[in-house]
Protein backbone atom coordinates (compact mmCIF):
# COMPACT_ATOMS: atom_id res chain seq x y z
CA UNK A 1 0.00 0.00 0.00
CA UNK A 2 2.80 2.37 0.68
CA UNK A 3 4.52 1.39 -2.03
CA UNK A 4 1.76 1.80 -4.67
CA UNK A 5 1.24 5.61 -2.64
CA UNK A 6 5.03 6.61 -3.05
CA UNK A 7 4.86 5.89 -6.43
CA UNK A 8 1.76 7.26 -7.72
CA UNK A 9 3.44 10.63 -5.56
CA UNK A 10 6.44 9.88 -7.80
CA UNK A 11 4.59 9.75 -10.90
CA UNK A 12 2.97 13.08 -9.99
CA UNK A 13 6.48 14.52 -9.23
CA UNK A 14 7.51 13.46 -12.75
CA UNK A 15 4.67 15.03 -13.93
CA UNK A 16 5.05 18.12 -12.46
CA UNK A 17 8.89 18.44 -13.33
CA UNK A 18 8.03 17.80 -16.93
CA UNK A 19 5.15 20.33 -17.19
CA UNK A 20 7.74 22.51 -16.26
CA UNK A 21 10.66 21.76 -18.26
CA UNK A 22 8.68 21.97 -21.41
CA UNK A 23 6.87 25.26 -20.12
CA UNK A 24 10.25 26.92 -19.75
CA UNK A 25 10.85 25.54 -23.10
CA UNK A 26 8.16 27.17 -24.38
CA UNK A 27 8.34 30.36 -22.99
CA UNK A 28 11.47 30.84 -24.34
CA UNK A 29 10.02 29.90 -27.96
CA UNK A 30 7.26 32.52 -27.03
CA UNK A 31 9.83 35.45 -26.81
CA UNK A 32 10.92 35.10 -29.58
CA UNK A 33 7.99 35.42 -31.45
CA UNK A 34 7.49 39.53 -31.15
CA UNK A 35 4.21 39.97 -32.86
CA UNK A 36 2.42 37.13 -30.83
CA UNK A 37 3.96 38.24 -27.77
CA UNK A 38 2.87 41.98 -28.89
CA UNK A 39 -0.44 40.85 -29.47
CA UNK A 40 -1.00 38.94 -26.44
CA UNK A 41 0.33 41.58 -24.16
CA UNK A 42 -1.29 44.22 -25.90
CA UNK A 43 -4.31 43.77 -27.15
CA UNK A 44 -6.34 42.72 -24.25
CA UNK A 45 -5.15 45.76 -22.49
CA UNK A 46 -6.28 48.62 -25.53
CA UNK A 47 -9.79 46.29 -26.94
CA UNK A 48 -11.48 47.40 -24.45
CA UNK A 49 -11.66 51.18 -24.44
CA UNK A 50 -11.84 51.16 -27.88
CA UNK A 51 -15.21 49.97 -27.35
CA UNK A 52 -15.73 52.98 -24.63
CA UNK A 53 -18.09 54.59 -26.73
CA UNK A 54 -20.33 52.27 -27.75
CA UNK A 55 -20.82 50.63 -24.24
CA UNK A 56 -21.92 54.53 -22.99
CA UNK A 57 -24.71 55.15 -25.55
CA UNK A 58 -26.29 52.04 -24.04
CA UNK A 59 -28.93 52.17 -21.25
CA UNK A 60 -26.84 50.06 -18.91
CA UNK A 61 -27.74 51.66 -15.50
CA UNK A 62 -31.56 50.65 -16.40
CA UNK A 63 -30.78 46.92 -16.11
CA UNK A 64 -28.04 47.17 -13.02
CA UNK A 65 -24.92 47.72 -14.95
CA UNK A 66 -22.12 50.60 -14.86
CA UNK A 67 -19.73 50.98 -17.59
CA UNK A 68 -16.86 50.08 -15.16
CA UNK A 69 -18.16 46.25 -14.64
CA UNK A 70 -19.19 46.17 -18.41
CA UNK A 71 -15.55 47.00 -19.73
CA UNK A 72 -13.90 45.09 -17.10
CA UNK A 73 -15.99 42.04 -18.32
CA UNK A 74 -14.97 42.32 -21.74
CA UNK A 75 -10.79 42.94 -20.83
CA UNK A 76 -11.00 39.33 -19.11
CA UNK A 77 -12.55 38.17 -22.60
CA UNK A 78 -10.52 40.07 -24.80
CA UNK A 79 -7.48 38.18 -22.24
CA UNK A 80 -8.83 35.12 -22.87
CA UNK A 81 -9.38 35.21 -26.94
CA UNK A 82 -6.06 36.99 -27.30
CA UNK A 83 -3.96 36.13 -24.53
CA UNK A 84 -4.23 32.53 -25.05
CA UNK A 85 -6.90 31.49 -28.00
CA UNK A 86 -5.52 33.49 -31.02
CA UNK A 87 -2.17 33.12 -29.56
CA UNK A 88 -2.50 29.11 -28.95
CA UNK A 89 -3.29 28.92 -32.12
CA UNK A 90 -0.40 30.34 -34.03
CA UNK A 91 2.03 28.13 -30.94
CA UNK A 92 0.40 24.99 -31.92
CA UNK A 93 0.39 24.97 -35.41
CA UNK A 94 3.98 26.76 -35.44
CA UNK A 95 5.21 23.61 -32.99
CA UNK A 96 3.61 21.30 -35.55
CA UNK A 97 5.08 22.94 -38.57
CA UNK A 98 8.66 22.76 -37.18
CA UNK A 99 8.15 19.01 -35.97
CA UNK A 100 8.53 20.08 -32.26
CA UNK A 101 5.91 18.21 -31.29
CA UNK A 102 6.56 15.48 -33.21
CA UNK A 103 9.78 14.84 -31.65
CA UNK A 104 8.30 15.64 -28.12
CA UNK A 105 6.09 12.24 -28.63
CA UNK A 106 8.95 10.27 -29.06
CA UNK A 107 10.29 10.89 -25.81
CA UNK A 108 8.65 10.40 -21.88
CA UNK A 109 5.72 13.21 -22.22
CA UNK A 110 1.95 11.94 -22.84
CA UNK A 111 0.03 13.69 -25.39
CA UNK A 112 -1.94 15.16 -22.74
CA UNK A 113 1.08 17.08 -20.85
CA UNK A 114 2.90 17.60 -24.35
CA UNK A 115 -0.42 20.16 -24.87
CA UNK A 116 -0.67 21.08 -21.65
CA UNK A 117 2.85 22.42 -20.70
CA UNK A 118 2.71 24.46 -24.43
CA UNK A 119 -0.12 26.16 -23.79
CA UNK A 120 1.05 26.96 -19.58
CA UNK A 121 3.08 30.30 -20.36
CA UNK A 122 -0.17 31.49 -22.68
CA UNK A 123 -2.27 31.18 -19.77
CA UNK A 124 0.04 32.42 -17.26
CA UNK A 125 0.31 35.27 -19.50
CA UNK A 126 -3.65 35.74 -19.59
CA UNK A 127 -4.25 35.04 -15.79
CA UNK A 128 -1.24 37.92 -15.02
CA UNK A 129 -3.60 40.45 -17.14
CA UNK A 130 -6.64 39.18 -15.93
CA UNK A 131 -5.15 40.28 -12.53
CA UNK A 132 -4.08 43.33 -13.64
CA UNK A 133 -7.27 44.15 -15.19
CA UNK A 134 -8.81 43.90 -12.25
CA UNK A 135 -6.88 45.97 -10.41
CA UNK A 136 -6.81 48.38 -12.82
CA UNK A 137 -10.16 48.63 -13.27
CA UNK A 138 -11.13 48.91 -9.43
CA UNK A 139 -8.76 52.21 -9.43
CA UNK A 140 -9.33 54.10 -12.87
CA UNK A 141 -13.20 52.55 -13.21
CA UNK A 142 -14.38 52.69 -9.58
CA UNK A 143 -15.44 49.60 -9.67
CA UNK A 144 -14.94 48.72 -6.25
CA UNK A 145 -14.12 45.09 -4.75
CA UNK A 146 -15.92 42.12 -6.23
CA UNK A 147 -19.50 40.90 -4.57
CA UNK A 148 -19.83 37.49 -5.29
CA UNK A 149 -15.43 36.89 -5.75
CA UNK A 150 -15.70 32.55 -5.37
CA UNK A 151 -17.79 33.35 -8.69
CA UNK A 152 -14.60 34.58 -10.27
CA UNK A 153 -12.25 31.70 -9.43
CA UNK A 154 -14.43 29.40 -11.89
CA UNK A 155 -15.06 31.80 -14.28
CA UNK A 156 -10.97 32.19 -15.16
CA UNK A 157 -10.56 28.70 -14.51
CA UNK A 158 -13.56 27.61 -17.00
CA UNK A 159 -12.25 30.41 -19.78
CA UNK A 160 -8.83 29.57 -19.93
CA UNK A 161 -9.50 26.09 -20.11
CA UNK A 162 -11.84 26.66 -23.20
CA UNK A 163 -9.64 29.49 -24.77
CA UNK A 164 -6.69 26.70 -24.66
CA UNK A 165 -8.92 23.56 -25.98
CA UNK A 166 -10.52 25.00 -28.60
CA UNK A 167 -6.72 26.63 -29.77
CA UNK A 168 -6.21 23.28 -30.09
CA UNK A 169 -8.86 22.20 -32.37
CA UNK A 170 -8.79 25.49 -34.33
CA UNK A 171 -4.85 24.63 -34.67
CA UNK A 172 -5.41 21.05 -36.47
CA UNK A 173 -7.62 22.03 -39.21
CA UNK A 174 -4.79 24.88 -39.74
CA UNK A 175 -2.41 24.37 -42.34
CA UNK A 176 0.26 27.47 -41.51
CA UNK A 177 0.92 30.20 -39.07
CA UNK A 178 -0.27 32.82 -41.13
CA UNK A 179 -3.37 30.83 -42.35
CA UNK A 180 -4.34 30.73 -38.17
CA UNK A 181 -5.02 34.49 -38.19
CA UNK A 182 -8.43 33.23 -40.74
CA UNK A 183 -9.20 29.83 -38.80
CA UNK A 184 -9.17 31.97 -35.60
CA UNK A 185 -11.57 34.52 -37.13
CA UNK A 186 -15.19 32.80 -36.25
CA UNK A 187 -14.20 32.23 -32.98
CA UNK A 188 -13.42 35.82 -32.28
CA UNK A 189 -16.06 37.05 -34.30
CA UNK A 190 -18.86 35.18 -31.91
CA UNK A 191 -17.25 36.01 -28.85
CA UNK A 192 -16.95 39.48 -29.28
CA UNK A 193 -20.23 40.10 -30.52
CA UNK A 194 -22.66 37.38 -28.76
CA UNK A 195 -20.76 36.87 -25.71
CA UNK A 196 -20.65 39.83 -24.09
CA UNK A 197 -17.54 41.57 -25.15
CA UNK A 198 -18.88 44.63 -26.81
CA UNK A 199 -22.26 44.20 -26.18
CA UNK A 200 -23.41 42.94 -22.72
CA UNK A 201 -25.90 40.39 -23.07
CA UNK A 202 -28.12 41.82 -20.35
CA UNK A 203 -29.34 44.52 -23.12
CA UNK A 204 -30.11 42.15 -26.31
CA UNK A 205 -33.81 40.51 -26.60
CA UNK A 206 -34.67 38.01 -24.39
CA UNK A 207 -34.50 35.24 -27.10
CA UNK A 208 -31.15 36.46 -28.52
CA UNK A 209 -29.37 36.97 -24.96
CA UNK A 210 -30.54 32.87 -24.51
CA UNK A 211 -28.61 32.07 -27.64
CA UNK A 212 -25.48 33.76 -26.95
CA UNK A 213 -24.96 32.32 -23.70
CA UNK A 214 -24.57 29.37 -25.21
CA UNK A 215 -21.82 30.31 -27.03
CA UNK A 216 -17.88 28.67 -25.99
CA UNK A 217 -16.62 31.52 -23.69
CA UNK A 218 -20.38 32.96 -22.44
CA UNK A 219 -20.17 31.31 -19.31
CA UNK A 220 -16.83 31.97 -18.39
CA UNK A 221 -18.13 35.75 -19.02
CA UNK A 222 -21.08 35.51 -17.24
CA UNK A 223 -19.09 34.15 -14.28
CA UNK A 224 -16.59 36.99 -13.96
CA UNK A 225 -19.08 39.89 -14.81
CA UNK A 226 -21.40 37.95 -12.06
CA UNK A 227 -18.42 37.80 -9.60
CA UNK A 228 -18.30 41.27 -9.81
CA UNK A 229 -21.88 42.34 -9.76
CA UNK A 230 -23.13 40.34 -7.82
CA UNK A 231 -26.01 39.78 -9.37
CA UNK A 232 -25.88 36.46 -10.86
CA UNK A 233 -28.14 34.03 -9.09
CA UNK A 234 -27.08 30.46 -7.66
CA UNK A 235 -28.95 29.00 -10.19
CA UNK A 236 -27.67 30.54 -13.21
CA UNK A 237 -24.26 30.42 -11.85
CA UNK A 238 -24.68 26.34 -11.91
CA UNK A 239 -25.97 26.84 -15.13
CA UNK A 240 -22.86 28.64 -16.71
CA UNK A 241 -21.06 26.28 -14.73
CA UNK A 242 -22.53 23.17 -16.60
CA UNK A 243 -22.48 24.88 -19.99
CA UNK A 244 -18.49 25.57 -19.30
CA UNK A 245 -18.00 22.12 -18.09
CA UNK A 246 -19.98 20.68 -21.37
CA UNK A 247 -17.49 23.05 -23.84
CA UNK A 248 -14.76 21.71 -22.34
CA UNK A 249 -15.11 18.16 -21.99
CA UNK A 250 -16.38 18.41 -25.48
CA UNK A 251 -13.11 20.07 -26.91
CA UNK A 252 -10.86 17.90 -25.13
CA UNK A 253 -12.26 15.04 -26.76
CA UNK A 254 -12.37 16.68 -30.42
CA UNK A 255 -9.03 17.36 -29.68
CA UNK A 256 -8.07 14.19 -28.65
CA UNK A 257 -9.95 12.53 -31.81
CA UNK A 258 -8.68 15.53 -34.62
CA UNK A 259 -5.54 16.94 -33.60
CA UNK A 260 -2.81 16.17 -35.71
CA UNK A 261 0.71 15.72 -34.57
CA UNK A 262 2.83 16.40 -38.15
CA UNK A 263 2.49 18.85 -40.73
CA UNK A 264 -0.45 19.01 -42.99
CA UNK A 265 0.98 18.57 -46.65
Amino acid sequence: MAGRVGARSGDRTTTGRRLRALARAELALLGRNRGVVFTALTVPLLLPFSVRPAVDQLDLEKRGLSVGTTLLTAAVGFSFLFAVYTSLVNVYVARREELVLKRLRTGELSDAEILTGTALPAVGIGLAQALLLCAGCAVLLHTGAPRAPYLILPGLVAGYLVSAALAALTASFTRTVESGQVTALPMVFLSMIGSGLMIPTEVMPDGLASACELLPLSPAIRLVHGGWTGQLSAHDAFGALLTALAWAVLAVFAVGRWFRWEPRR
